[in-house]
Parts: C-alpha cells; structure tokens; sequence
C-alpha cells in the first residue's frame, strides 16, 4: 500500500513539474535543500536535469553540494556546462573541485574554462554568491532567504524582471522598512548600472564612479545577473593593477604596445607571417593543380578573387560571433554543433542570395550561362564550408589549450582560400562543356 502511494505521489509531481514549471520552480525553490534532493532523486534523469537547471542557482548549488556521487555525475554530465559552471562557481573552491572530479574529464575542463576570467576583468572581481530573487517574492520572503543564507556585504538586491523586462534594484533598508505583505517588484527601480564580466577594471571603476553605488551588478549578453561586485574588492583590485603598472613601466610588459622596440614587434610578428606564408603557397598549389582549365578559360582567373572574397567574408563574420562568444562564456566546446548549424544555415541563405546577384553580373559581363552557373554554385559551397570554419577553427583551438584570437585568422584565411579556389575551379573544370 505504502509503495502504491508513493508511486502515485511521485507522478503526480512529475505532471505538475512538467505542466506548471513556472509555478513548480516557485513551489520547489522554497523548500528546504534536502526536500529539494529528495524530489530530484525520485524523477526520470530527463525532468531530473530539467528541474536542476530550472532552480535558481543559489538553490541549484546548495542541492547540488547535497547530493550522492551518483547523482552528482548524472547532473553534471547532461546538464547545460554554462549553467553548471554558473552553479559551481558559488561553491567554495575545494568543493567545486572534488564535484568536478566526479565528471567526464572534458566536461570539467569546458566548466573551468568558464569560470576563469582574467584577473583585470569584472568577471574575477565579482561575488557570484548573490541571492537570486523573484519579482513575485514578498518582503517576507525574502527576508526569511536573507537570514537563512546570511549573504555579505548586503547594500542591494539585484532580480532580473520579464514585466517590464531588464535588471531591478531594491535598496536593503527599503526592504527592511516595507509591509511584510508587498513584493519585491513594487519596491524596485529601474538599474542601467552593471557592467559585462569582461569589462576591464577601468570601465568598473568608471561605472562606480557614475552609480555613487557601493556595489554593482555584472550581466551576461542577455542582461542576466550573473554577479555582483563590492566595493571593496574593486579598492584592491585597483592597488594590486597600480602595482603591476608600475612593474610594466621597465618595459617587462610581454605584450606588443605602440611603441614596442623594433626587435620585439619583429620577434612577435615574423613566425606568424612566415606561417601565412606557407599557407599562402598552399592555396596557389590549389590553383595550380587546375593550370589547364584556366588556360582554357581565363575568365575563370579574374573571377577566383571574387569567390575566395566572398567565402573570406562570410568566415570571417563567423570567427568574429564566436570568438567574442567564447570570451564573454555564452558558450563552450560543447555548443560547436548548435553554433555550426546557425552558421552554416545563415551561410546557405546568404550565400543563395549572393550568388544570384553574382551569376546575374557574370551573365551580363561574359555573356555565358555556364560560367554563371558556375560562379553561382561554387560561391553557395563555398561560403558554407567558410561558416563552418569559422565556428570549428576558433572552438577546436580552445578545446586544446590555445589563444583562439592569435592564430584563427591565418588558419581561416587558408581554409577560405582552399575552399573557395577548389570549388570554383572544380565546379569550373567538371562543367567545362557549358563554359
């Protein structure tokens, strides 16, 4: 009878968590962590990770320290990696470390990657041990999670707001004197203040200067809350980046400046430009091996530099997107095959729309069907292939250990190349009877 029950108990939550998500989390995030745990340990792995993602995270994490080994790698290696890493990243180091051991190895390694940020950056200044709140939340609420998680340093409460949509503030002395029965939302302000976790600490220092705030809050792209940081922290932030200025100032700086000396800048620059050297002799192999069919059709050699330009671009784009989303932590090795899809998607579109433009101007210029077709085809296939290089260049180089800003763009101008030539001249010699 006992088993019945409990069996009809727990389907009964999981048509509730799945019908009603947004009036569960509400329900489960208010409940103690180890009710929390219980829950998720009786649920299929699916609604498992959906309903661990879906807490707030300070919820999230004290659940997750919570849990058996077991359950801990179920967790961690199907959940989301930047959720997992924003989770983690609230636990004390020694414990995030022992949590992580217990994951598949490149999964920890994608999770590090995103909690480290460089130390002049508001990412390694923030506490992202902030309460997360909702705008429903009553004073009495959140004044029961306030002393139940003891946070310090406590000036504002930062919530993110879907009505009207953007960051709020309420002001901890106003949340002390309100009605115990009203929400957080009809106590808050508006807040334009809050800075990326990439900003540098001069862009800090400057939004702090302008809030007159003793804290302020850091975002992701989405305008998400991802942290909060104190004004202390920034004071010795900007004594110990003042110390390093004053080392740097010898010239032991190991990065190129304006008026690096002439030896320096050749030391730097000349091992790359005598890779892209190589690399240029391997795109005119390419062109090499089509000698004869371009001797057939010269007007194939005026227009490769337009094929190879295009496929270059469109690249290029992609290499720019997802580098600057590597660095901001939007996504990790992990999402190559999500960031591929849209690329190569937006490069078909694009590259549909391109070439019919351009086998329309080669029609008029050369009078001839075939070279259209040609040109047209050639450029769809080859801007791509260049989407595609753009995503997996820059990832692949994180996912071994490498600065993805220092070598991607010689790597993808050589992969454009390659391609675009390969295709036009392929295309070019395989329809050599319309030409």
């Amino acid at each position: 009878m006992h088993d019945r029950l409990s069996h009809a108990l727990d389907t009964l939550n999981q048509d509730y968590l799945r019908r009603f998500p947004g009036d569960a989390m509400r329900e489960v995030s208010a409940m103690p962590a180890r009710e929390v745990a219980e829950l998720l340990r009786n649920l299929p792995p699916s609604l498992k990770v959906k309903v661990w993602e879906d807490l707030p995270l300070d919820v999230a994490a004290e659940v997750l320290d919570g849990f058996g080994k077991t359950l801990i790698k179920q967790l961690l290696g199907k959940a989301d990696t930047v959720h997992a890493a924003r989770v983690l990243s609230r636990l004390p180091v020694e414990r995030r470390e022992q949590l992580l051991s217990l994951a598949d190895a490149a999964k920890a390694r994608e999770v590090k990657d995103i909690m480290q940020y460089p130390d002049d950056t508001a990412g390694a200044l923030m506490d992202v041990s902030f309460m997360v709140l909702h705008p429903d939340m009553t004073v009495r609420e959140t004044l029961q999670r306030l002393r139940r998680h003891k946070p310090r340093s406590v000036q504002h409460l930062y919530f993110n707001s879907e009505t009207p949509p953007g960051l709020r503030r309420v002001d901890i002395q106003t949340l002390a004197l309100a009605d115990p029965r009203t929400t957080l939302m009809e106590l808050s302000t508006g807040t334009h203040a809050a800075v990326s976790p990439t900003a540098e600490i001069d862009e800090v220092v400057e939004q702090f200067e302008k809030s007159k705030l003793m804290d302020l809050p850091v975002i992701d792209v989405n305008g998400k809350l991802m942290g909060v940081i104190h004004h202390e922290a920034l004071v010795s932030a900007v004594r110990e980046d003042t110390s390093a200025d004053l080392l740097t100032m010898v010239g032991a700086s190991k990065e190129e400046r304006a008026l690096s000396s002439i030896s320096f800048v050749v030391r730097k620059r000349l091992p790359w430009l005598q890779i892209n050297l190589l690399t240029a002799f391997l795109a005119a192999s390419v062109v090499g091996l089509f000698e004869n069919t371009i001797a057939k059709f010269t007007a194939l050699a005026v227009l490769l530099p337009v094929v190879a330009g295009q496929s270059g671009n469109t690249g290029a784009q992609a290499l720019a997107v997802t580098m600057r989303a590597l660095a901001l932590r939007e996504i990790s090795v992990s999402h190559w095959r999500r960031v591929a899809r849209k690329e190569i998607i937006a490069a078909l579109i694009n590259g549909i729309a391109v070439s019919l433009t351009t086998a329309v101007g080669v029609l008029v210029w050369s009078s001839s069907p075939g070279l259209a077709l040609v040109i047209g085809s050639s450029m769809i296939l080859s801007m791509m292939a260049a989407g595609l290089a753009g995503v997996v260049v820059p990832i692949t180089l994180s996912a071994v250990g490498q600065d993805p800003a220092q070598s991607s763009s010689i790597i993808l101008t050589t992969i454009t190349d390659v391609t675009g030539f390969f295709t036009f001249l392929g295309i070019a010699t395989a329809l050599s009877g319309l030409l």
